[in-house]
């Protein structure tokens, strides 16, 4: 095996979630019925590499190498990172076979929560996004191919009135901006974009509130608090989860979580640190319910309810959002498109009369 196939088995074995998901449910299977990791490791290299007659297919060369991480004294976490996207190495404890039994149980529903909730948030901007350039798009033709032909039959003394008149204006401007609107477009999209994992501070706490930022906090607070609730349940204490997903996170999350931990550190429970913060995260409801359950008994179960709650509650949420916005953009559409079809009549109306 050279370099070549290593980086390729990591690059399968990394962005194929739904077989690994599939690997990581088998070695939990295997482990619950009393095999010893290594064992469960190798027995899954038998069937990936066809009993040994297709060794350098991409997930028997994942369960040798994890092997011999293991064998050099490493834990599972750490022989398996780079192996799988930073968020599932988390997940994963350094501790006993129970202990990782656990994490591997819950890495199967985190990563299927964190799924969710990106296609639901996806579903709410995509179509969405798609209807306004197609907005766009037909207005720019319009000005562009359809009104010049009608104005330059008409001549130079006729006086656009009504529907006609905005076309007329549309094609004018279209004409003159519509590279610089374009541009304008494209820039202010990707400065949006870029800085939703990276601005902090209070009037990013302002902009939260309205999308598409806030869009993107409800996905990155579904996976934190995911990604809490699963490696609290497996044995990690909150302050120490917090660290890790704070090391690991963007810096709009990294923000928060360390502002709550410096709460944290002076006495205060989970819940209470995130009001602290002043940047209502996740939520109101969900700060309200951290702060009655952080200091009741069997924090973990209630941690991991709240966090399967808040996902469901979050994927409908987003359908919600979705189907309104494509409700909107599907009205825009239909509203161009009679503005066009009356705005084009009204023109053809306005030359027949000047030439009659």
């Amino acid at each position: 095996m050279n370099k070549l196939e290593l980086l390729y088995a990591k690059l399968v074995f990394k962005t194929d979630t739904e077989k690994r998901m599939a690997i990581t449910r088998k070695i939990a299977s295997l482990l619950r019925n009393n095999f010893t990791l290594m064992d469960a490791l190798h027995r899954i290299e038998m069937i990936e590499s066809h009993n040994g007659r297709k060794p350098n297919e991409p997930f028997a060369i994942a369960m040798r190498e994890i092997q011999q991480n293991l064998e050099q004294g490493m834990t599972f976490a750490q022989a398996t990172r780079g192996w799988v996207p930073n968020e599932e190495t988390l997940l994963l404890t350094s501790g006993n076979v129970s202990s990782l039994l656990i994490s591997l149980e819950n890495i199967g529903w985190v990563v299927d929560g964190i799924n969710r909730i990106k296609r639901a948030m996806w579903s709410a901007v995509a179509y969405p996004l798609f209807l306004f350039v197609l907005i766009l798009a037909i207005i720019v033709m319009v000005g562009l191919y359809l009104v010049p032909p009608l104005a330059d039959a008409a001549g130079s003394d006729v006086v656009w009135r009504g529907t006609a008149a905005s076309l007329v204006w549309i094609s004018e401007f279209a004409h003159k901006y519509w590279y610089g609107f374009a541009g304008v477009f494209l820039v202010l999209f990707g400065l949006i974009w870029l800085s939703m994992p990276v601005w902090t501070g209070k009037i990013r706490t302002f902009f939260d509130k309205l999308p598409p930022y806030s869009t993107y906090k409800l996905q990155v607070s579904v996976s934190w608090l995911m990604s809490l609730a699963a490696m609290v349940s497996a044995g990690v204490s909150v302050p120490d989860a917090m660290r890790l997903l704070a090391d690991s996170s963007s810096k709009y999350l990294s923000d928060i979580l360390e502002d709550a931990l410096h709460h944290i550190a002076n006495g205060e429970n989970l819940g209470n640190a995130l009001a602290l913060t002043g940047k209502d995260f996740p939520n109101e409801e969900i700060i309200g319910d951290l702060m009655i359950y952080s200091d009741m008994n069997d924090f973990d179960k209630n941690l991991d309810k709240i966090a399967r709650d808040y996902m469901e509650e979050s994927v409908r949420k987003m359908e919600s959002i979705s189907n309104v916005l494509n409700s909107i953009g599907i009205i825009l559409v239909s509203i161009i498109i009679g503005w066009v079809v009356l705005g084009t009549f009204q023109m053809q109306e306005q030359i027949t009369s000047v030439f009659m």
